[in-house]
């Protein structure tokens, strides 16, 4: 199908983007197209203009700063799950960028467009969720940081203001934290049926400190913190009986592929599995 007509500006500096966005209350954002462009073939949505990313500068890097990993952006997924950093520092986010549909859309996709469009079956919310990450967004009012927690606000939507442009997503180093991501595809899409992103710390048998993000499951993604509360400061043993919490609180999705029921079974299996990886002896720093 063809889109519906459009303006379209590609300009060089993050300055023109964001005055293009206080001027303009129709426009939208492009920066991997694996999400809006398909959306805008099938007129589901239709800006009267579109704000082209891949041109503006400096927004594409992975860096260390501290305790802190900076990702730009506009880093593709394929660059996301190939650092050499990431891997070393804080690898969960490499380990869900390889988990992303096939390597043409690795390669296009951006860390930020994922973020910003809030699939509520993309990988890296999950990721970011357990990481405890921030997310930095920009307006000409200046820069303002989002806690992962508080960015996902339902079905694809985020707290993201209409003039706001995410710049960069910023985690913390991990190590010696063991990280995983398990992830039950669509076998069409590619897209996470149910993904579970943990990173655990132990104390000895011990898990010290945990964290679970979920996607797939509900509307948004979100923290597990019923399971972390249930495990904290227990052994492995403990695991198969939290991971039937995971979806508390929680109203799981249905589809012709997968039944509110059968997410809600998949979650508690991949939980398990997670965290049983995480926790095995031969995983331990």
């Amino acid at each position: 199908m063809i889109p519906a007509s459009f303006d379209y500006e590609s300009p060089r500096e993050l300055n023109d983007v964001l005055a293009l966005l206080k001027s303009r209350d129709d426009a939208k954002l492009l920066a991997g197209g694996h999400s809006l462009l398909p959306a805008m073939k099938l007129r589901l949505a239709a800006p009267a203009l579109l704000v082209d990313l891949s041109r503006v500068t400096g927004l594409s890097y992975i860096k260390g700063n501290g305790g802190t990993v900076h990702i730009g952006a506009m880093t593709t997924h394929a660059e996301v799950a190939a650092s050499s950093l990431l891997q070393s520092l804080s690898p969960l986010l490499s380990q869900a960028a390889r988990e992303i549909g096939d390597i043409q859309v690795r390669n296009r996709g951006t860390i930020g467009g994922s973020l910003a469009h809030a699939d509520p079956a993309a990988d890296y919310p999950a990721a970011v969720l357990a990481l405890d990450a921030e997310i930095v967004a920009m307006s000409t009012r200046g820069e303002r940081l989002i806690s992962a927690r508080h960015f996902f606000t339902g079905l694809f939507t985020t707290a993201l203001e209409s003039d706001e442009v995410i710049t960069e997503v910023r985690v913390p180093v991990t190590a010696p934290a063991v990280t995983t991501y398990k992830k039950f595809a669509h076998p069409a899409s590619g897209m996470a049926v149910v993904g579970i992103a943990v990173a655990v710390k132990m104390r000895g048998a011990n898990f010290d400190d945990l964290r679970i993000g979920v996607t797939g499951v509900a509307q948004y993604a979100y923290r597990a913190v019923s399971v972390e509360k249930e495990l904290q400061g227990k052994p492995a043993s403990a695991i198969a009986a939290a991971a039937d919490h995971v979806t508390d609180g929680i109203e799981a999705l249905g589809d012709t592929f997968a039944s509110a029921e059968f997410r809600s079974h998949i979650a508690r299996v991949y939980t398990r599995r997670a965290l049983e990886q995480c926790a095995a002896p031969s995983r331990k720093k």
